[in-house]
């Protein structure tokens, strides 16, 4: 049987997952969600549960309203490293949540590398 393109993505996601939990040691983690209109990163500190940075591509002071491309993403990229350096925060796991590294993910983490994340 083969599988749909929404197991494939639930499997990449699970694996993914399970190899930060077995690597994490403190860091936070650099959550990327991609819609077909919007990219959304978080800084989750999974210890405490709780969400320490965000940026999204729906922010009006980003100017990227509505667009959904790498340029887009690329500036979502750069407000989480400078919003993670107003938090103190330097190091991180990237979690690509079962989307695949290339086009708008590779995008905003070499963004994010550049403003200073380190992952």
């Amino acid at each position: 049987m083969a599988n749909s393109k929404r197991d494939l993505f639930l499997k990449r996601r699970l694996r993914v997952r399970n190899k930060l939990k077995k690597m994490a040691d403190g860091r936070p983690r650099l959550s990327v969600h991609r819609s077909g209109k919007n990219i959304s990163v978080q800084l989750i500190d999974d210890v405490q549960g709780r969400t320490l940075a965000a940026a999204s591509s729906l922010e009006k002071d980003l100017g990227i309203v509505g667009k959904n491309n790498v340029e887009a993403s690329a500036k979502v990229g750069a407000a989480i490293a400078e919003r993670a350096k107003k938090a103190g925060i330097e190091e991180c796991y990237f979690d690509r949540g079962g989307f695949l590294f290339h086009g708008k993910v590779k995008a905003l983490a070499d963004a994010a590398r550049e403003g200073g994340l380190k992952f």
